[in-house]
């Protein structure tokens, strides 16, 4: 009997580097053999594809592949009907969602949305910048810029649609933020007859936890210390219950182990006022996975 695979898409691009570490960091030996878009993962039940993010949504529903990562602006501009497993929160420089953002020149004299009424606006998201405007009952021409959308404005296009992340690029070109059109983050997808598949399903869901796991880490941190008997209740306090600390009595002595996972930003506030309660030996750990 032929040994069943699993299709997925990673997303080549912007996402890759990010998109091959979260693999990696949830357990996985990844390759991408040389001049070939083909992954080689250590998992003889999983076949991978290095595909344009644009493209993942769009294979999954005509089941080219069974599963994906591509962002949910992408499911949204192809308009692919499929399962949205879970959500993954990372980008290119953080885990965040991302934006598009509608755009004008600096000097421009469009200061609204309703002032685009008969103007020009470039995206690459075309279907998504058409149902932004139409829902803000706008008449204007939407064309699809093939890159560098934001050198447009104001020669070839009166406004565009952008992606941003830090806003840098438009900065750079005197550009200025009048609205958001679309929030979008990483996803976990799936085809909708493999997500029936039992085979096919109990290892997207293995993926999707390890995943999530590997991306919960990546915010995270784990903290070890002693304290105090005397001190363990005020301690505890300050010590947010749903990170569910764990305690463990020293034996022979007056002093508790304290663990518990903590948001790496919420950490540097949180470490500095425990030393000062009087706990000792504070070790932040990073974790590789976190399956929460």
């Amino acid at each position: 009997m032929k040994e069943r695979k699993i299709k997925i898409g990673v997303p080549k691009g912007s996402l890759q580097e990010h998109s091959l570490r979260i693999f990696r960091s949830a357990g996985f030996s990844v390759q991408v053999l040389p001049k070939r878009y083909i992954l080689k993962i250590d998992d003889p039940e999983i076949e991978g594809y290095l595909l344009r993010p644009q493209e993942i949504p769009l294979y999954i529903k005509e089941r080219k592949l069974d599963a994906g990562i591509s962002g949910e602006d992408w499911v949204e501009e192809t308009g692919a009907d499929v399962v949205e497993v879970c959500d993954l929160k990372y980008a290119k420089q953080r885990i965040k969602k991302v934006k598009w953002v509608l755009a004008v020149s600096g000097d421009s004299d469009i200061k609204k949305v309703e002032d685009l009424q008969g103007k020009v606006v470039a995206t690459e998201v075309v279907r998504i910048a058409e149902n932004y405007l139409k829902r803000k009952k706008v008449s204007a021409k939407v064309v699809f810029s093939w890159g560098a959308t934001e050198v447009k404005p104001p020669r070839f296009a009166d406004a565009i649609i952008d992606l941003v992340e830090t806003g840098t690029a438009l900065k750079a070109h005197n550009l200025k933020v009048l609205d958001t059109v679309f929030e979008s983050s990483t996803k976990l997808l799936a085809n909708k007859e493999s997500w029936n598949d039992p085979f096919l399903r109990s290892k997207i869901d293995e993926l999707a936890i390890l995943l999530k796991g590997a991306v919960e880490s990546e915010k995270t941190v784990g903290v070890f210390m002693h304290v105090d008997d005397k001190k363990l209740k005020s301690v505890l306090r300050v010590i947010p219950q749903r990170k569910k600390p764990t305690v463990t009595k020293i034996a022979g002595t007056e002093l508790s182990d304290i663990f518990f996972i903590e948001d790496e930003e919420e950490a540097r506030v949180l470490l500095p006022k425990l030393k000062r309660m009087g706990c000792a030996a504070i070790v932040e750990i990073p974790l590789n996975k976190a399956v929460i």
